[in-house]
């Protein structure tokens, strides 16, 4: 049965709440979790970005959930430093924590002062940092130079030393470019909603690229109210500063520049981005959708307000429950 699962959105939402919120969202019937780790968050009105590697350990504490995280080695986290999170996670909660690895958004990583690289130098960096990561979580001991630099790196505290998984790294890919390299190296590929003939041409690349038989994972970011005025209020409100392609999305830094960016965007604007209505109904097509293409396993769903409860339960008992049937 394919993975619906809950996003959370730590841009958005205290540290705290979203902890209350994934319970909640165990309850309710979701099966499993993903969040995202940011330094800075996309808006001014969003106004959170708490650290996702303390929350994660509490919220596998707090629930049976397996969770995963979309984090950027190579630039604010150096590769063996990501590595031992992995590992100490995967050790204190076996198979249930996976990591998706992208190549990073400048908003994020421009706080250590170093040149925020091209794409093609981000992509070969991740490249390397996967390497490391492989090498270092087999019990290696790894000296690397290249565009990161490793010195005789060894972890002590390995998963597969206790009899349970290595943790999963997963490739997140947005471009059928990125995704086709992800099939060579990822242990499966996460990717976001987009229309369905572009999300065809991506997982199409991934399964060209070597990741045939791997699974596919979508995250879809979503709005919902009974009341329809309001769902596409919060999108607007919460989500408009990531109604751009990556070019942009990748390479400003500062939240007043997505702020500023986006002071254009009109809330009619906001649904090629979000899927947004108060009918439950449209929400189970929308994900039937995503999970009629070829090679997904598991939808991740991003309700874009501020408030979660009355997503959870909505979904929860009218949604989820229909997917699965």
């Amino acid at each position: 049965m394919a993975t619906i699962g809950f996003h959370a959105s730590h841009e958005q939402i205290p540290p705290s709440r979203l902890l209350e919120a994934v319970v909640a969202a165990e309850a309710a019937g979701f099966d499993a979790g993903m969040c995202s780790d940011h330094f800075a968050p996309w808006s001014e009105r969003q106004g959170e970005s708490g650290f996702a590697w303390s929350w994660l350990g509490a919220a596998l504490q707090a629930t049976s959930l397996s969770f995963g995280v979309v984090t950027a080695p190579g630039q604010r986290y150096h590769p063996a430093v990501s590595a031992q999170a992995f590992a100490t996670l995967a050790e204190m909660f076996p198979g249930r924590f996976w990591a998706a690895l992208g190549s990073g958004e400048a908003a994020n990583e421009h706080i250590t002062g170093d040149r925020w690289p091209d794409k093609p130098t981000r992509d070969a960096r991740l490249l390397e940092c996967v390497d490391v990561i492989r090498r270092l979580l087999a019990g290696e001991e790894v000296t690397h130079r290249g565009l990161v630099t490793v010195d005789r790196a060894r972890l002590w505290t390995l998963p597969s030393e206790q009899g349970f998984p290595t943790p999963k790294l997963i490739g997140a890919a947005v471009s059928a470019a990125t995704a086709r390299t992800v099939g060579g190296w990822g242990d499966g590929l996460i990717t976001i909603r987009q229309p369905l003939e572009t999300l065809r041409e991506v997982i199409a690349a991934f399964h060209d690229g070597g990741g045939a038989g791997k699974p596919v994972y979508v995250q879809q970011h979503l709005s919902y109210d009974p009341d329809e005025a309001r769902a596409l209020e919060l999108a607007h409100d919460q989500w408009r500063s990531n109604a751009f392609g990556s070019a942009l999305m990748w390479n400003l830094e500062l939240v007043e520049q997505f702020d500023d960016a986006s002071k254009h965007v009109r809330p009619e604007d906001m649904q090629t981005h979000v899927c947004i209505s108060s009918d439950l109904g449209r929400h189970v097509g929308w994900i039937e959708e995503l999970l009629a293409l070829d090679g997904v396993s598991g939808v991740y769903l991003h309700h874009v307000g501020q408030e979660q409860q009355g997503f959870i339960d909505a979904f929860g008992a009218h949604v989820l429950p229909k997917v699965r049937g």
